[in-house]
């Protein structure tokens, strides 16, 4: 369909904005975007009430269907957390729990103007099957674990669940859906087992996900284990981030980095998913942003699970980098609030090798949020940077478009039933930690 959204702010790539601009699809692909008189005819017209149109959120790093544990193991550091809450309860997942979950945060997700996600967990058939039946995007990869010194990956039945998932559904949905590969972390992980994965995600051109550094404890743990090494450079040296020609590997949480760390990612083309929330939660430190990006280093956001969080909400971790940032550095303009905007748009896009996504402009696939500036708490509005960045609230997002299709407009559910998905959701939730 050919459809003509008019009548609004258009946030451009430059970092700059169209005041009285539009924006122009047909089917999945950007035609234009710019002002009204220039606006291509024979297009079904939208009208934006002067609403902001701003490209879609990308979260980078994700458990989706940990929504399943929102509230479960509060006011527990990460070791603790893990190993007395949620490391119990995941052993009694099943297939049906999974594709709960992962629905409740796909709409959660829709909601918050989500259009893709990249997630590691389990049981990921069904993970990939919400995907493809709701209409988003995705990374999705097989979190593996591998205590074994000697484990060699094509007889673990993890490792081979994984590559199951690559050939029934990486480039599945018209390329909507993507297969990467994961180690869940150094700490869970021996370095022959990183070497077999890293082998054939860089033989298939696959892009592959992994924690790094998130606590302290974990970073002088492996440190100890490894005659020195960190985990960035026991990752380096077993190939987990090492990219390919089409691939590259997303660190999440980043927290306790060297700077030889970051001269590594940065010569490695490694992507960081800076989770703000999730590390402040569990006290685990804050991500050196700053240094980061001064390194050109490609960084996006992440929520992690809603376990962790407890929301699923990208908005909220790119208003809450902007202002995080600047307290603990104590420099109001350390970042750029555009730059903020784009770790939530553009940079997420690319972490996940979607190379014609995250900016509105032509050629690009039309994934984009249409954002209410007439509410009370968006007036004035004088600059919709800083708007997003500091006074929009998620209920000001009146639609998510991906791929050029609806998912989400004035509170109504285009391509799934929000009631059924409550009713099914509620025998699970009830019963699960009986």
């Amino acid at each position: 369909m050919k459809t003509l959204y008019t009548n609004a702010v258009v946030l451009t790539p430059d970092g700059k904005y169209i005041k009285n601009g539009c924006v122009a699809h047909d089917g999945g692909i950007i035609t234009y975007v710019g002002d009204e008189t220039g606006a291509p005819d024979g297009y079904v017209r939208y009208d934006c009430h002067s609403g902001l149109l701003s490209p879609a959120f990308y979260n980078i790093h994700c458990h989706a269907a940990m929504t399943l544990f929102r509230g479960v193991g509060e006011d527990l550091p990460l070791d603790r957390w893990l190993n007395e809450k949620i490391y119990p309860a995941e052993d009694r997942l099943t297939p049906e729990s999974v594709r709960i979950g992962s629905l409740l945060a796909a709409a959660e997700m829709i909601r918050g103007g989500v259009v893709s996600f990249s997630d590691m967990y389990f049981m990921c058939d069904e993970t990939a099957r919400v995907v493809l039946d709701t209409g988003m995007k995705a990374n999705i990869s097989r979190c593996l674990v591998s205590f074994d010194e000697d484990a060699d990956v094509k007889n673990d039945d993890r490792f081979n669940e994984a590559v199951a998932l690559v050939n029934e559904y990486h480039n599945a949905g018209d390329g909507r859906l993507k297969i990467d590969m994961s180690v869940h972390a150094e700490y869970t992980n021996k370095a022959k087992y990183c070497r077999g994965v890293a082998d054939y995600a860089h033989a298939n051109s696959l892009g592959l996900q992994v924690h790094v550094s998130e606590t302290k404890l974990e970073t002088e743990e492996c440190k100890a284990r490894n005659h020195g090494k960190t985990p960035t450079e026991f990752l380096a040296e077993t190939g987990i981030l090492v990219p390919t020609e089409r691939s590259t590997t997303t660190a999440a949480h980043c927290v306790w980095l060297t700077e030889h760390d970051i001269e590594l990612m940065r010569e490695l083309r490694v992507n960081v998913a800076h989770n703000p929330v999730s590390n402040l939660k569990l006290a685990s430190g804050v991500a050196p942003l700053k240094k980061l990006l001064d390194a050109n280093i490609n960084v996006g956001l992440g929520t992690d699970g809603a376990a962790s969080n407890n929301k699923l909400s990208i908005l909220r971790e790119l208003q809450l980098a902007a202002l995080l940032h600047k307290g603990v550095n104590l420099s109001a303009d350390i970042i750029p609030t555009n730059t903020i905007c784009t770790l939530a748009q553009r940079s997420g896009a690319l972490a996940q090798g979607r190379y014609d996504c995250g900016e509105l402009k032509a050629g690009n696939r039309a994934d984009f949020i249409l954002i209410d500036l007439d509410a009370i708490n968006n007036i004035p509005m004088y600059d919709p940077y800083y708007a997003l960045a500091f006074s929009v609230n998620p209920d000001d997002i009146r639609l998510t478009v991906c791929d050029g299709r609806v998912l989400y407009e004035n509170g109504e559910y285009k391509t799934l039933d929000i009631e059924k998905l409550k009713a099914e959701a509620k025998p699970i939730l009830e019963h699960y930690f009986d």
